[in-house]
């Protein structure tokens, strides 16, 4: 049975999962065994995403490096280097050709975030007149991040260095922030748990 909050509309699902994870040890595609990757393709796919597209970095070009879901696109971002922008611009291109409405970006390394967070943000931005809406948490602003079409190429043209879609998005009055905080906590991690609990 459909969730409520799911939105009947043809959004696209975009992982960034690019980077070297250098705070973190490793790639977070890689961590916990692929398991947060497999969650944020989870998260999507089950919040109404279709396609659900990865953008690798510095896995490599080749999927066969990371545990890629069954029926996920990805996209390799051959200077992911130069920060999340990259990635971005790598995505949008890739889930343009979808004909996608929406897309719902999340980064690889939120792995409470679910199939319902997504839903539910994903309701909020085909209901509204600008198309933009984002999760916020404890009310600070988190992901997913969904964008109409409307403005992918603003965004695109934006995303340089590690600004990803923030330098387009910051302050637009049509964004709809929507809580999330009974779904989810939407912390990003960024080190390895150092003991039992550590959600750092």
């Amino acid at each position: 049975m459909d969730s409520p909050d799911r939105a009947r509309t043809g959004c696209a699902g975009l992982v960034l999962a690019a980077g070297a994870g250098t705070r973190y040890g490793k790639p977070k595609a890689l961590a916990d065994g692929g398991a947060w990757l497999r969650a944020a393709v989870a998260a999507l796919r089950g919040g109404g995403c279709d396609p659900v597209v990865v953008v690798l970095g510095a896995t490599g070009p080749s999927p066969d490096t990371v545990d890629l879901p069954p029926d996920t696109g990805y996209v390799w971002a051959a200077d992911w280097a130069t920060g999340m922008g990259a990635s971005l611009r790598a995505g949008l291109r890739e889930v343009a050709a979808s004909g996608a409405e929406f897309v719902a970006i999340m980064p690889v390394d939120t792995p409470d975030v679910g199939a319902d967070v997504v839903a539910r943000v994903l309701a909020a931005a085909a209901g509204s007149p600008g198309g933009l809406a984002r999760a916020v948490f404890l009310g600070t602003p988190g992901h997913p991040v969904v964008i109409g079409d409307k403005h992918w190429t603003s965004v695109w043209a934006a995303a340089v260095a590690d600004s990803g879609a923030r330098t387009y998005l910051s302050g637009r009055e049509d964004m709809v922030c929507v809580t999330c905080d009974d779904l989810a906590t939407g912390l990003d991690r960024d080190f390895p748990a150092t003991t039992p609990g550590d959600r750092s």
